[in-house]
């Protein structure tokens, strides 16, 4: 007998050691490949980039907040976190109408912009954390923030080329911020939206061709083949012009370049912020040399904006559901006949 109890008392034993080890760890949870968290013994780990973050339980979730970059409000509005700002740069550049309340009321503090952020009053506010993206050339503000106690969250979410793996990142602002219940929810909410979308264009008749963005001076800043909005017109059930192209950032190209290309161009799109056609030859009357420029559609990324806030940078952000449906209401309007564009608008 005696055997048999030290048998169950070992077995029981490392049952009980699983267990607590499964409650205890958890799998990576990979944002992407610049991202991903763990939690293990009540701590949650965060790696972004190459920097890495520590935070014990008693540490979350984040009650005071401060913003540098008015792409990340897109998120935290997503999740209903509007009142743990306390600070934001360049507040003028957010479209958020509950923020902007709330600026209005003193809630949220002004703390300067990226040309000079205003120190003295990020230390005073006393912030649980600064969400920025990183920028090299501010290493000494950020240590000087840091020697004062104040964690900088480097999120560089701009660099992510796969639209869904951006809209992840609102799992770990609701990780941090105590929702992600509500989070998760709205994640999978946008994912199962955007595959239903992307399933409909597919049964799209036509594929059309297209072309994106614009000259600055002499140059056109093409998106590159693997970018984010390459991905969306391609999930669109549309051809871009540098579909075979395997950048991940900005393909440049002379005028005459891109001519060559766009002889069977059907649409133009985020074409940037102009009020007409004719204002456009203005700036560039190349354009007119174009087919599409004459004879096809262009829309620009203007349908959301107030004054130097654009919500196609901050919930279009999140919203890569939207984003899509938009694209393909460009492409294939037959096949959302009562859909109304959301970011996009088309130029007269």
């Amino acid at each position: 007998m005696k055997p048999r109890i030290l048998l169950l008392i070992a077995f029981l034993t490392l049952t009980a050691c699983k267990r607590e080890q499964k409650k205890s760890a958890s799998e990576p949870v990979l944002i992407s490949n610049h991202v991903q968290y763990t939690e293990e013994n009540g701590i949650l780990n965060i790696q972004s980039g190459n920097f890495s973050y520590t935070f014990k339980e008693n540490q979350l979730p984040f009650k005071k907040i401060i913003l540098l970059n008015a792409s990340m409000a897109g998120y935290i509005t997503e999740i209903g976190a509007e009142n743990l700002i306390v600070g934001a740069a360049s507040p003028e550049y957010i479209y958020s109408e509950n923020i902007q309340k709330l600026l209005k009321d003193g809630k949220i503090q002004n703390v300067g912009n990226e040309q000079k952020y205003d120190v003295e009053k990020i230390i005073s506010l006393k912030p649980d954390a600064i969400f920025t993206n990183h920028i090299a050339s501010f290493d000494n503000t950020y240590k000087l923030l840091k020697d004062n106690g104040i964690q900088v969250i480097f999120l560089d979410e701009y660099l992510e080329q796969n639209p869904l793996e951006k809209t992840a990142y609102i799992k770990l602002f609701g990780k941090l911020f105590g929702k992600s219940d509500k989070a998760i929810a709205k994640y999978d909410e946008i994912i199962k939206n955007y595959k239903d979308l992307k399933q409909l264009a597919s049964k799209a008749k036509e594929k059309p061709t297209v072309l994106a963005n614009e000259m600055y001076g002499d140059i056109w800043y093409l998106p590159g083949g693997k970018t984010s909005l390459a991905h969306f017109i391609s999930d669109a059930n549309a051809n871009y012009i540098l579909k075979n192209n395997t950048e991940e950032k900005a393909v440049t190209m002379s005028f005459e370049e891109v001519f060559a290309k766009a002889g069977q161009v059907q649409y133009w799109i985020n074409a940037g912020n102009h009020p007409s056609k004719k204002e456009m030859l203005t700036m560039n009357p190349v354009y007119s040399k174009l087919p599409v420029f004459n004879d096809g559609k262009i829309y620009v990324i203007t349908g959301k904006e107030k004054a130097k806030a654009n919500d196609f940078f901050e919930s279009g952000v999140v919203r890569s559901d939207l984003v899509l449906k938009d694209y393909i209401k460009i492409f294939h309007p037959e096949l959302l006949p009562d859909y109304q564009l959301t970011y996009m608008k088309e130029l007269q």
